[in-house]
């Protein structure tokens, strides 16, 4: 599967304002470090407002910050909010429609499509934004921002040792995880 530019937008965008904790960044500044286009960003941004991601301050020193706390925002729900068609081939998004193809009454690929596609967005259900962005010191520094204050925790995971977050990759037990397989005979 393949995400959008607009979903990969729109994740940039909230892991450039979880890294850069202060100020309120404009859209042309974080366009100008990504090198992507202003418009397409301010379309993205604008998006994530309406979805209560993101909130913008008008004025002279207005800009952008995080519309609720980054343990708070959930990559899948990101994924789902922002990406138009999620269907992996045509025939998905057929669902309750006549099939598109002589081999849907006795094909099985879409329901096997479907259960990968539910398990891929369950695993991004398990990442928050303050997860993803957990590196924020050497992050800031490859966006060139200024550092963000260290906490203990931060030290261990730039150092690269394994730090548990419970806020931003819950623990399940497997069974919980497992997504109940079903085959189709026919």
């Amino acid at each position: 599967m393949r995400l959008s530019s607009y979903t990969d937008y729109a994740l940039r965008l909230l892991m450039y304002l979880a890294v850069r904790q202060e100020g309120l960044p404009t859209i042309s500044e974080i366009a100008q470090v990504y090198g992507i286009s202003k418009n397409h960003l301010m379309k993205v941004a604008h998006d994530l407002g309406r979805g209560g991601y993101i909130e913008t301050v008008r004025g002279r020193n207005g800009g952008l910050r995080l519309g609720r706390p980054a343990e708070q925002i959930r990559i899948g729900e990101v994924v789902r909010y922002t990406e138009q068609d999620m269907a992996i081939v045509d025939c998905m998004g057929a669902l309750q429609d006549a099939p598109l193809c002589r081999l849907s009454p006795a094909c099985t690929l879409r329901s096997a499509l479907h259960e990968a596609l539910q398990a891929f967005l369950a695993v991004l259900d398990d990442y928050t934004l303050d997860g993803i962005v957990r590196h924020r010191r050497s992050m800031a520094s490859m966006l060139g921002l200024p550092q963000p204050p260290v906490f203990h925790s931060e030290e261990r995971a730039e150092a690269g040792e394994m730090v548990p977050n419970s806020a931003s990759r819950p623990h399940k037990p497997d069974a919980d995880r497992r997504i109940p397989r079903t085959r189709c005979r026919g």
